[in-house]
C-alpha cells in the first residue's frame, strides 16, 4: 500500500511538472511595432494608418481568415516628428508562438506631403485596396517581448509624378528587432550646418536622420557590425565629414562625442 501511495504521489508530480512545461510552451508572447523616419526635405509627411495587420502566412490575401490586428486605433502621423530616436507606437498584441511573416499596413486617403508651406495628395491606390505588405521573419516566443521598429524612409517613399504637380506615396520601409540593435549618436559643430546623418554599410544608406537644432542626432535599428557615418550639411558653406569604420554593438550606442566640420 504503501509502494503503490508513493508510485501514485511520483505519477502525479510528473503529470504536474508536464503540464508546467506545457504551460511555458505554450504562453504567449508580445508584439509591439514602432514607427520612426529617415526624413526627407519637406516641411511634413502626414501618412494616413487605418490598420496595422500580421499573419503566419506570407501568401495570405487580404481576405483569408488568420490574420490578427496589432493597432487598437486608426492614426495619422506626421513622419518628420519621428526623428533622431523618436518613434510612434503603433499598437501592441499577444501572438501565440511561432514564426510571422508578413505585416500589412491599411492607409487611409488623408496622406499629404507639405512643400514650402503647400500641402499636396499622397495618392496610394495599392495600399488603400489591400494594404502595403512587408515580408518578415518574425518569431515569437513565449513570455518575450519583440519591439518592430519600421523605419519609413520619407525622401524615398514620396514620387513627383511628372510635371503635373502631383505626388504618389510608394513607401519604403525597413525593419529591425529594437531589443537586438544598437544605435550611433553624437553631436555635429557647429549645429547651424542643418546636417543631415546616415549610416552606411558597404554601398548601402541603412538609416538616416536629420540632426536637432542643437546639432545632436541619434541612430536608432542598427544591427552590430561597422559602419561609415556620412555628415551632409544642408545650410551654410561646411564641408561634409565621413567617419569611417564605426563599431555598433547591439543593444548599445556609441556615442561619436562631438564631430566639428570644421576640422
Amino acid at each position: 500500500m504503501k509502494i503503490f501511495h508513493s508510485i501514485l504521489l511520483v505519477l502525479i508530480g510528473t503529470l504536474l511538472f508536464m503540464g508546467c512545461e506545457q504551460s511555458n510552451d505554450t504562453d504567449s508572447g508580445t508584439l509591439r511595432v514602432l514607427l520612426t523616419d529617415a526624413p526627407g526635405n519637406y516641411d511634413a509627411v502626414f501618412i494616413d494608418i487605418r490598420e496595422v495587420r500580421i499573419h503566419k502566412s506570407s501568401n495570405a490575401d487580404d481576405g483569408d481568415s488568420g490574420w490578427i490586428t496589432i493597432n487598437t486605433q486608426p492614426m495619422i502621423v506626421d513622419l518628420l516628428e519621428l526623428t533622431n530616436g523618436k518613434y510612434e507606437i503603433m499598437g501592441e498584441v499577444d501572438l501565440e508562438p511561432g514564426r510571422y511573416t508578413q505585416l500589412r499596413l491599411i492607409l487611409g486617403d488623408q496622406n499629404e506631403v507639405v512643400i514650402d508651406g503647400t500641402g499636396h495628395t499622397l495618392s496610394t491606390p495599392s495600399a488603400q485596396q489591400s494594404g502595403l505588405k512587408l515580408n518578415l521573419n518574425v518569431d515569437i516566443e513565449g513570455g518575450e517581448m519583440y519591439t518592430l521598429l519600421l523605419d519609413f524612409d520619407a525622401s524615398r517613399s514620396i514620387v513627383k509624378a511628372g510635371q503635373s504637380g502631383r505626388f504618389n506615396l510608394k513607401p519604403v520601409i525597413n525593419t529591425a528587432r529594437l531589443e537586438y540593435s544598437g544605435a550611433v549618436s553624437g553631436t555635429v559643430a557647429p549645429a547651424d550646418a542643418l546636417p543631415w546623418v546616415y549610416a552606411i554599410a558597404g554601398a548601402d544608406t541603412i538609416r538616416g536622420t536629420r540632426a536637432a537644432e542643437n546639432g545632436e542626432f541619434l541612430l536608432i535599428g542598427l544591427i552590430s557590425g561597422t559602419y561609415q557615418i556620412a555628415i551632409n550639411p544642408s545650410a551654410g558653406d561646411y564641408p561634409d565629414k565621413n567617419i569611417p569604420d564605426v563599431a555598433v554593438n547591439a543593444p548599445e550606442t556609441t556615442d561619436l562625442g562631438t564631430l566639428n566640420l570644421n576640422n
